[in-house]
């Protein structure tokens, strides 16, 4: 499975990380809202997306909007997939993914043909940010990761 490389025994060294160390920082932020944007537009269609660490996807929940009133709405989350909350000892809510919801990958060509840049590029860059959050997780560490 794709996952398992995100199940990490060792810190992430950044010299084992090619791609990251050849992008700028602005190409990696291009990068990744280019990925942004195109996971935003699958989750308006009801799609959810699945990158390795996890799912975006939209889920029904509900709003309590006055006493005892109660407003369902549908909220875009990021699911940490359970392999990865149970290697890492992680603990959240055990969000479902409504069962109708169908989950594609993230279209490295299509984001790639939109940002003008090669795919692998694009899917090297995702995959190791990826491994670099997945070692945040390893060590412990705080981590902050900004999507519009």
């Amino acid at each position: 499975a794709k996952m398992q490389k995100y199940l990490l025994y060792n810190s992430v060294e950044p010299e084992e990380l090619p791609t990251l160390r050849e992008l700028s920082t602005m190409e990696i932020c291009k990068i990744w809202s280019g990925m942004s944007r195109h996971i935003y537009r699958q989750l308006l269609q009801k799609r959810a997306v699945e990158i390795g660490v996890g799912t975006f996807a939209v889920v029904p929940m509900h709003a309590n909007v006055a006493e005892g009133k109660v407003l369902p709405i549908e909220r875009p989350m990021f699911i940490l997939s359970k392999p990865l909350k149970m290697f890492y000892n992680l603990e959240s809510n055990d969000t479902k993914i409504p069962d109708e919801t169908p989950v594609a990958h993230a279209d490295f060509e299509k984001i790639a043909e939109e940002i003008h840049f090669r795919h692998e590029i694009v899917e090297q860059c995702v995959q190791e940010t990826l491994l670099c959050f997945a070692g945040a997780l390893r060590d412990n560490k705080e981590v902050e990761f900004s999507f519009r």
